[in-house]
């Protein structure tokens, strides 16, 4: 990473701590590595991700469907989906400073190649061939590289014996197989159709780290939609340029992505084709999010391991089949993560005495932005803050709103530029007599005089 990049996500890291996007996590006993919470301003901004997620893939369409389905889940589904046996990645010791680190990030970031797919004996040949230091201490002394499980183990009942041993889910996606039939007859749903699901997953992740982007405990939504085998290649087209749509509706620069294409060396072992929408994030460019045609694997493989039949009846050709499966896949901390990056811009902005001053400014979307609108009193005189609450009572039960009166207003202004809001409305001296406010628009700094009492119906035309 450059001493650019690393100063853009001090800068992230600083900001999302200050303003009450994201906090370490166990602060105040030292923390819990790579852990994170979501403070007031960060979960509104996550929970609009998913909220919007929610509404663009599911509720405004007629062939998509949801759960929420438990996190713990009988063992036998993550044995049958092969997960228990190979959900895995290679593990490297340095013996100089004991450092653990990923094999294949290790290769990807002093190489610039693909690693995935490869096995650990050739990531140690590699490794060795390329005389590779550790990013830690520098030395060139690692052990060989060894097959470490990213499945989190627990225990139902009141011993910890084998028989009890239950897992926290990796991934959304096994739930929503399982699932299949029962959604099936629950709605009378025709393929092609999906079931979506927001949801918590966990991984042991050796090197877990960048802020939010590699955590132990994610958030994903994902997608899993259900389709005849012959039509795999023209949804696959289709669910890439929904993807497209996606990113573009809540304001990812489309210079700031790319699609990769696996190679076919790189494939999970259940996949035809794998793409990643790949970030440009200050550390490197990473993947975002995947598109991943996964055949039949996942509902063949349960029908097998559990007898029951995950067939579908097309009544309309009257033939059975087990469907074939396409998987969009979004992470929710890397959204938060990229939106948060695209957003942050430092900028000149006049001063009240007429100089200039830098601003940083987070131009979110507005359909994601935290608080949509700030209501601020030029003073703290008590015949302002009634006429401020009244105006702040109108707005609150339509937007995401903040009352604020501490400080001069040109610092109640950069605050609120901080987090977001596109609209601070002002309501002044003026406004006691003319019952009208001053609007605020966080991008142009432009203001503008509007009533109060068709202030509400102003905001509406501008989201």
């Amino acid at each position: 990473m450059t001493k650019k990049a690393e100063s853009l996500m001090d800068k992230i890291t600083s900001l999302a701590k200050r303003r009450g996007f994201v906090f370490p996590g166990s602060e105040i006993y030292g923390g819990l590595a790579n852990t994170w919470d979501y403070g007031p301003v960060g979960v509104e901004l996550k929970n609009n991700i998913k909220q919007e997620w929610w509404k663009f893939f599911v509720k405004s369409r007629e062939d998509v469907v949801g759960i929420d389905a438990a996190i713990l889940m009988n063992s036998k589904v993550w044995e049958s989906s092969g997960h228990v046996a190979g959900f895995n990645d290679a593990l490297i010791d340095c013996k100089a400073c004991q450092a653990r680190i990923r094999a294949d990030h290790l290769i990807e970031d002093a190489l610039d190649m693909k690693a995935e797919g490869m096995t650990p004996e050739d990531m140690t040949k590699l490794i060795a061939e390329n005389s590779i230091k550790c990013p830690v201490c520098g030395k060139i002394d690692f052990t060989e590289a060894r097959k470490f499980g990213l499945m989190f183990k627990t225990f139902q009942g009141v011993t910890e014996e084998d028989k009890n041993i239950i897992y926290l889910r990796p991934e959304t996606a096994q739930a929503m197989f399982v699932n299949f039939k029962n959604v099936l007859n629950s709605t009378n749903k025709k393929i092609p159709f999906g079931i979506a699901q927001i949801g918590k997953s966990f991984r042991n992740e050796i090197t877990p780290g960048n802020f939010i982007f590699r955590t132990v405990e994610f958030e994903q939504m994902e997608l899993e939609y259900f389709i005849d085998e012959k039509d795999w290649e023209k949804l696959f087209d289709y669910w890439q340029a929904e993807m497209e749509k996606w990113l573009e509706y809540i304001g990812v620069k489309k210079e700031n992505y790319s699609i990769r294409k696996h190679d076919q060396d790189e494939l999970s072992h259940y996949s035809k084709r794998t793409i990643d929408f790949e970030y440009d994030f200050p550390f490197g460019t990473k993947e975002l999010y995947g598109l991943a045609y996964r055949t039949n694997f996942d509902l063949m493989s349960h029908q097998n391991a559990s007898g029951q039949n995950m067939e579908y009846f097309d009544a309309e050709n009257n033939r059975k089949y087990i469907p074939h499966v396409l998987e969009p896949t979004f992470g929710v901390d890397r959204t938060v993560l990229a939106t948060m990056i695209d957003a942050y811009t430092e900028e000149e902005a006049p001063t009240a005495d007429g100089k200039s001053e830098t601003r940083v400014v987070m131009k979110f979307n507005k359909n994601i932005a935290p608080v949509k609108v700030a209501i601020l009193p030029l003073s703290k005189k008590e015949n302002l803050s009634k006429k401020a609450k009244e105006v702040f009572d109108l707005v609150k039960t339509e937007y995401a709103c903040q009352y604020d009166e501490s400080q001069s207003i040109g610092k109640r202004y950069r605050r609120q530029d901080e987090i977001g809001t596109p609209y601070c409305v002002t309501v002044d001296f003026e406004s006691l007599e003319d019952d009208a406010v001053t609007i605020r628009d966080r991008d142009t700094m432009k203001q503008e005089r509007v009533g109060i009492k068709e202030l509400v119906g102003w905001l509406k035309k501008s989201f």
